[in-house]
């Protein structure tokens, strides 16, 4: 049993709506078989046929309704995990969003992609099958054992004691499947990922001449996988048809045996005969959960590794400390002595102190590896500091990955995602509302304008998987329009153009400068031509803070900012 099951919004109220229609059908079901029995015993004696109409007229009626009972259970259950897989795809989207792109990339992209796309399908058909099969096990066989224990106990008490034995087989046939699943599921997963990383890194692969090497790569995995899912098929036609056989051989005992008492006159013809039409159905539930548990197990697995993911730390959450408020002139930003080790206590970050008022323009350069794109996830609110604190008009805050900062800044990482469809849609994605106006605007602002007007369709024209391929440039413009759209009054950049060459991102530079007027702008980059537009500079190094200043201060100090100009300018001062 899932436990996760009576969990679900709605799933208590569901289990008792499809119990009690369960019961009904078999109820009905009863009612079917004693007149099919009696009208069968009734033609068997020669009765007229006119006697015998009532009897099929009835058994048609009551079969009809069964499977009207049927359709309503499964138009129910359709319902409930349609919405509950929905909420539950939601609930995803949003965890993904509130772990952050480090987190996320150590879960693997290819993970959540697969998890998105195929497994919430997957947890949705698990729904729809498992909870009517799970109910119809435990209640046709309960009210068919209870009317033939009432009818004939005999035959009653070999309906009780096959019933265990095949319930026992399906539990060990479950184990050896699940073993097989959690196989599959893993190799399933690196398939996907190894897909996805393939896919990603597909162009580069080509430059580099490794495109034909990489079939090997994709042989193996694909190969893999391929011997995964046939050992799991091989258990699941095994336990089906392992579950027919008994299920056969159950009702063959209990055939044999009522012929046997027929024979010898210790029962009617009309009971036997009901009993014998009611075995099939009594074992037909087992049979029905056991095809649909091995048919479904990959949404239960699906399901649980959703529920893991939910079940994650995030850091976006909302603090028990009032909301920051929104960004003005006159706020001010402090980190004091922040720190931010990783899982194996190593520093990214150590005793980080500064503070920022206002709509300023921060830059924030340093080797690699100093700790630029960790300062910029901590004030994106994606991780968390392990040290210090953070003031935000006096008010302090052990982080910032709460709502009321979040929704108020724009997010432009070195390759943002192009999703599939139109310029517009792309736009737009966080203001689906905005007008066509505001897009266009949007657009013109981020230099857009010759881009979209080569289109034949305009803003309308689709770009990213299956459309357009879109230049490392017309990704990072399409990013500032979405950023625009939103007009918020921080923006973070981490390392917008390391992977421009210089031409696109003098062009780039000049539509993105306008845009950080009236803005506090925080930019991590390490060509340092930007730091002349800046306000003020923040030089890391090893993860500390060692400069911070004006551009033509540092460099009158000769410390470690002159130095990284000299190294970037080979010798000559900036």
């Amino acid at each position: 049993m899932d436990k996760h099951l009576l969990h679900y919004k709605g799933s208590k109220r569901l289990i008792l709506i499809i119990g009690f229609l369960t019961v009904a059908q078999a109820i009905v079901l009863i009612v079917q078989a004693n007149f099919l029995s009696d009208a069968i015993v009734k033609m068997y004696k020669g009765t007229a046929w006119k006697a015998v109409l009532f009897s099929f007229a009835v058994f048609l009626i009551a079969f009809v309704f069964r499977h009207f009972l049927q359709w309503v259970k499964e138009k129910l259950a359709y319902h409930f995990a349609e919405k509950t897989a929905n909420d539950y795809q939601g609930a995803l989207l949003e965890k993904v969003f509130a772990l952050g792109p480090r987190a996320v990339g150590k879960e693997g992209t290819g993970n959540l992609v697969t998890l998105t796309l195929e497994g919430v399908p997957q947890f949705r058909t698990y729904l729809r099958l498992f909870i009517p099969r799970t109910i119809a096990m435990a209640c046709v066989p309960v009210t068919l054992f209870i009317y033939v224990a009432a009818l004939d106990l005999p035959s009653a008490i070999i309906l009780a004691v096959v019933m265990p034995i095949m319930i026992i087989f399906l539990i060990l046939l479950g184990l050896a499947a699940q073993k097989q699943m959690d196989a599959q599921w893993g190799t399933y997963q690196l398939l996907s990922r190894h897909f996805v990383d393939s896919l990603r890194g597909l162009l580069t692969l080509k430059y580099l001449g490794k495109s034909k090497e990489h079939q090997k790569s994709i042989k193996t995995v694909s190969h893999k996988y391929r011997i995964a899912t046939n050992r799991t098929l091989r258990v699941a036609f095994l336990s089906t048809f392992s579950l027919d056989f008994f299920a056969s051989l159950s009702v063959a005992i209990v055939a044999v045996e009522l012929g046997l008492r027929l024979i010898n006159g210790h029962i009617l013809l009309g009971p036997a005969l009901l009993i014998l039409i009611l075995a099939p159905e009594y074992f037909l539930p087992v049979r029905e959960l056991g095809n649909d548990y091995h048919a479904t197990m990959d949404g239960k697995e699906a399901g649980d590794k959703i529920h893991q993911l939910l079940a994650m730390e995030s850091v976006n959450h909302n603090h028990d400390e009032e909301a920051i408020p929104a960004w003005t002139e006159m706020s001010i930003l402090q980190m004091n002595q922040i720190n931010k080790e990783t899982e194996e206590g190593l520093f990214q970050l150590k005793d980080i102190r500064f503070a920022i008022q206002g709509f300023t323009k921060v830059g924030i350069v340093g080797p690699s590896g100093a700790g630029k794109s960790t300062l910029i996830d901590l004030l994106s609110g994606f991780s968390q500091p392990t040290g210090g604190e953070i003031q935000v008009n006096k008010q302090v805050y052990s982080d910032l990955s709460c709502n009321s900062w979040q929704n108020q800044l724009t997010y432009i990482p070195q390759h943002p995602y192009i999703f599939s469809g139109t310029v517009a849609e792309n736009i737009s994605w966080y203001a689906p509302n905005a007008s066509l106006e505001e897009m266009e605007q949007a657009a013109r602002k981020a230099g857009l304008v010759e881009l979209i007007a080569r289109f034949p369709k305009g803003l309308h024209e689709k770009i990213g998987q299956g459309g357009r391929n879109l230049s490392g440039g017309e990704e990072q413009r399409i990013a500032l329009a979405r950023g625009l759209l939103q007009n918020r009054p921080i923006m973070l950049f981490d390392e917008p153009t390391a992977h421009l060459d210089i031409e696109t991102e003098y062009e780039l530079k000049q539509a993105m400068l306008p845009l950080m007027e009236q803005k506090l702008v925080f930019f991590a980059t390490h060509r340092l031509h930007w730091m002349r537009e800046m306000d003020w500079i923040l030089v890391l190094e090893n993860g500390r803070l060692v400069e911070s200043g004006r551009h033509e201060d540092l460099l009158k100090q000769k410390g470690a900012y002159f130095q990284l100009q000299q190294a970037h300018k080979g010798g000559a001062e900036s």
